[in-house]
């Protein structure tokens, strides 16, 4: 069998999970209920990105969430592959020319899950616990609940970190609950922090599906399994970051939630050591254009927090 869209992602073990839950999307479909037809019908092209061979140091450091999807944009860029399959929470907002997002798969829970060897809350944890994270966004919230912890860095993949916290290197960690969910490993969570404590990172938990612009053909097969609810917030949420310049460099949460015929957008920026926050919780109805409408919204509410935080928000970082 000729391959009917060849796919490509990072070499995470949560990367290729990810791509192989596009491709079995995609294979149910089109009616193909044969695994290996569907991988000829589908490939998935194992990408190690610059991102992933950095683990010891944080991605600011070494030049941001592009490091993860450089050496893919480029794959899909010779033809290589023709769908790059991408967490985009690790998606810059600005793509390279000649690329654009197809759309993006119905989206995961959003929440963070906590990691430890007992506590199941942040409350629980004892005093002065060492949290471990690369995650400035997480560090900042962590310390506005918790300032007696102590915030150190720890990257690599979720085996990795769930491995470190078993070990006692550190009290406690942070992993995305989609993650978690999509490697079939949700029972690793001892527990589960409310957005209404921690708001996730802008598209934390959404897959998003990366195209060469021109190519018609893919789009119209990748339709299908896109998840319209998850556009919109994301919509959002990406023009919130994008107002706000946003980098790995300022911490920034962001969630969108469609409630009805509205949507309700809750964003956050944080001094990475949690001693100043500025938040927004507000709520839209959506027209004809909830697309749109939600990108307009984000991108007042980035643009109000700007104009509020000032030089604040980049003096810690």
């Amino acid at each position: 069998m000729q391959p009917i869209l060849k796919l490509g992602s990072r070499g995470s073990p949560l990367a290729l999970a990810q791509s192989r839950l596009t491709r079995a999307l995609l294979a149910s479909l089109m009616g193909i209920t044969n695994e290996e037809e569907a991988k000829a019908a589908f490939p998935i092209t194992r990408i190690i990105t610059t991102g992933d061979r950095i683990t010891d140091r944080r991605l600011i450091e070494a030049g941001g969430k592009g490091l993860f999807t450089k050496e893919v944009e480029q794959a899909l860029l010779d033809s290589d592959i023709d769908v790059a399959v991408h967490s985009m929470k690790d998606m810059p907002v600005l793509g390279p020319d000649g690329l654009g997002l197809a759309g993006f798969l119905p989206r995961e829970d959003p929440c963070e899950a906590l990691i430890t060897r007992g506590p199941t809350t942040l409350g629980e944890l004892p005093e002065g616990a060492r949290i471990g994270t690369a995650s400035l966004r997480r560090q900042a919230q962590v310390q506005l609940v918790r300032p007696d912890c102590v915030v150190e860095t720890l990257r690599g993949n979720v085996g990795t970190r769930l491995e470190k916290i078993a070990k006692g290197e550190f009290d406690a960690t942070f992993l995305a609950l989609a993650g978690l969910k999509r490697l079939g490993l949700e029972d690793k969570a001892s527990g589960i922090v409310g957005t209404d404590i921690m708001l996730p990172a802008p598209a934390q938990g959404a897959i998003g599906l990366q195209i060469r612009t021109d190519d018609i053909a893919a789009q119209e097969k990748l339709s299908p399994i896109l998840c319209a609810n998850t556009a919109i917030c994301l919509a959002a949420e990406r023009a919130f970051l994008a107002a706000l310049d946003g980098s790995c460099r300022t911490p920034i949460a962001a969630l969108a939630e469609i409630e009805g015929d509205s949507l309700r957008f809750r964003g956050g920026v944080y001094t990475p050591q949690g001693t100043q926050s500025w938040v927004c919780d507000v709520r839209v109805v959506l027209g004809i254009s909830p697309v749109d409408e939600a990108a307009r919204l984000g991108k007042k509410q980035g643009h109000t927090i700007a104009g509020e935080a000032g030089d604040q928000i980049k003096w810690e970082s």
